[in-house]
């Protein structure tokens, strides 16, 4: 049964882009697979492991990794903040709590890059424009369908305010999880404030279980956007940022298992004793 009970009728247009999400997404993961990783974070530079796609290997111009961060996500969140001021853009309740809840993802990874986040290394300027560009590319897309949608008939099943409830625990689980990983990097700099360069096994909440519960709670905090939107768009980013990141998690773990011999075997990449 097409569209299911929770979404929106998607149009042509929306239907044709959120296949483009899905794939585009996927394919990225995949890459990460072959070794093709998206230069940020552990593979931000040649020491990381394995290629780099978005300029990362060819001598290309490289940003400080702050910088890189906060030009991938300031334009998304200029977007939304925007989108709040353009007539029209923005009725109705639920257009409201999703451009609200992407504002907070967005302001959210900004204070990050600020105020918790510590960097070691630098991103091509490559990876910089493929990152924000997306980035902005999907917040455009998630308040025009939802824009789209208005005067269609309502889903069967309204999950409105469940996906507020789902989307504030994926945002504080990814926040805890990285001011973890975060006091790990001072720790691992001898307790410096600089921005260690070491790394260490991580420890605390589900690190014991998984190397990447920060990349779990962003897909929860993605499929909460997705109850609140209910349109085929925002049901495709959320698939495809899934599987994005499932694959980003997998070759971490490997990174993790090749780096340190006492890396324990029971942890999984992403989903506890799954995956």
């Amino acid at each position: 049964m097409w569209p299911p009970p929770f979404l929106y009728p998607p149009s042509a247009f929306v239907a044709a882009a959120s296949l483009v999400a899905v794939f585009s997404l996927a394919s990225l993961g995949l890459s990460e697979l072959r070794g093709e990783h998206v230069a940020y974070s552990k593979f931000s530079h040649a020491g990381g492991g394995g290629q780099q796609r978005g300029g990362g290997g060819g001598g290309g111009a490289l940003l400080p990794g702050r910088t890189g961060m906060i030009v991938s996500y300031v334009p998304a969140l200029v977007a939304v903040l925007a989108a709040f001021a353009v007539p029209g853009a923005v009725d109705g309740a639920r257009a409201q709590v999703l451009c609200a809840a992407l504002a907070a993802h967005f302001l959210k990874r900004v204070l990050e890059v600020l105020f918790v986040h510590r960097y070691s290394g630098s991103m091509p300027l490559g990876t910089v424009v493929q990152i924000s560009t997306c980035y902005l590319l999907y917040v455009i897309m998630l308040v025009n369908t939802q824009r789209l949608s208005r005067g269609l008939p309502d889903p069967a099943v309204d999950t409105l305010y469940p996906g507020v409830l789902v989307f504030a625990v994926g945002i504080a689980g990814n926040f805890y999880h990285h001011l973890l990983l975060s006091r790990l990097r001072a720790a691992a700099a001898g307790g410096g404030g600089g921005g260690g360069k070491g790394y260490k096994i991580p420890r605390g909440g589900m690190f014991e279980l998984v190397a990447c519960p920060h990349y779990l709670f962003e897909i929860v905090a993605f499929f909460g956007l997705a109850m609140i939107g209910q349109t085929a768009f925002a049901l495709a980013l959320a698939v495809g940022t899934a599987a994005f990141l499932a694959c980003r998690s997998w070759e971490t773990r490997k990174w993790y298992a090749a780096k340190f011999e006492e890396f324990p075997e029971r942890i999984r990449a992403l989903v506890p004793y799954v995956l």
